[in-house]
């Protein structure tokens, strides 16, 4: 693979680690970070460069990649005082790996085709064990020759990387995710309840029902914490909460019907009111634990 100039803006508990997986594999690699001493403590470990703006971090970079926190941040970095699209040189390619709303990919992707840029959404799933482990999955919209030019790149960070269409495709398949997610993890905390309810040790239940139709990764992977009552493994309730309020969104648009990822987003309401905004989703769990 040809080494090539990177940029990496957002180093969260996401990109942090995603940026160190370029860096390893022999890329040159530059970040920013709202918050510099995030970006210092990156390239004191990692080492590659920083920049202060986003503009100056983009610079000499072919691809840009960048995974905020909503679709103000993405503006923000995009299009704001000192953004990405005013300084990244023609021909580059921008990857966005936020998970942000379909009508803010068209915006900017718009901005940088008028810009000489290339954009492709491309939102990830896999958690803070996925950046770490480098095995995310990764869904993409965009123009067929950009996405085979970030691919490579993409691949370094994830363990499967698909385009499934035109711009906007990859976040509105991310939306399917968390509609899937939201509802097993609804179904996986009333199974624990029912079965602690029940008199029988969840844990034996899971080993049995984990086997068969009733199996997911939630269940394999969050039964266990869920049951000793912790909660702060993962994607937290706060950020859920603005990913179905994108997928409620999109779906006011195109007429599907979510009745039930409606309700878990009220579940996950009472969730924050209880305090546990910063909670993990498993945290449904808790509050039919708090309604005994």
């Amino acid at each position: 693979m040809t080494m090539a100039n990177v940029a990496f803006l957002g180093l969260g508990v996401m990109g942090y680690p995603m940026a160190g997986h370029l860096q390893a594999a022999g890329h040159s690699v530059t970040v920013y970070n709202r918050t510099i001493a995030k970006a210092e403590a990156w390239v004191a470990e990692h080492g590659g460069a920083l920049g202060v703006t986003p503009a100056e971090a983009v610079k000499d970079a072919d691809l840009v990649m960048a995974c905020v926190g909503n679709d103000d941040d993405l503006r923000m970095v995009c299009t704001g005082a000192d953004g990405a699209f005013s300084a990244m040189k023609e021909g580059a390619i921008f990857v966005d790996h936020t998970t942000v709303s379909a009508k803010v990919t068209s915006e900017l992707g718009d901005i940088a085709s008028a810009a000489g840029l290339s954009f492709v959404d491309a939102p990830i799933s896999g958690g803070q064990a996925g950046a770490e482990n480098g095995v995310l999955s990764i869904m993409c919209g965009g123009e067929q020759a950009a996405y085979d030019t970030a691919l490579p790149v993409m691949e370094i960070y994830s363990k499967i990387c698909r385009r499934i269409g035109e711009a906007g495709a990859g976040q509105r398949c991310k939306m399917a995710n968390q509609i899937a997610i939201a509802g097993l993890v609804q179904g996986l905390s009333e199974a624990l309840h029912f079965a602690e309810k029940a008199g029988l040790d969840g844990r034996a239940v899971v080993e049995v029902i984990s086997q068969g139709a009733a199996g997911s990764w939630q269940m394999v992977n969050r039964h266990e914490t869920m049951l000793d009552n912790h909660f702060d493994y993962g994607f937290a309730v706060d950020w859920m909460r603005k990913d179905l309020g994108i997928c409620l969104d999109e779906a006011e648009e195109n007429g599907a019907s979510l009745p039930v990822t409606a309700l878990v987003d009220q579940f996950y309401k009472d969730v924050q009111k209880m305090g546990g905004g910063r909670w993990d989703t498993s945290s449904l769990f808790k509050r039919l634990k708090a309604l005994d």
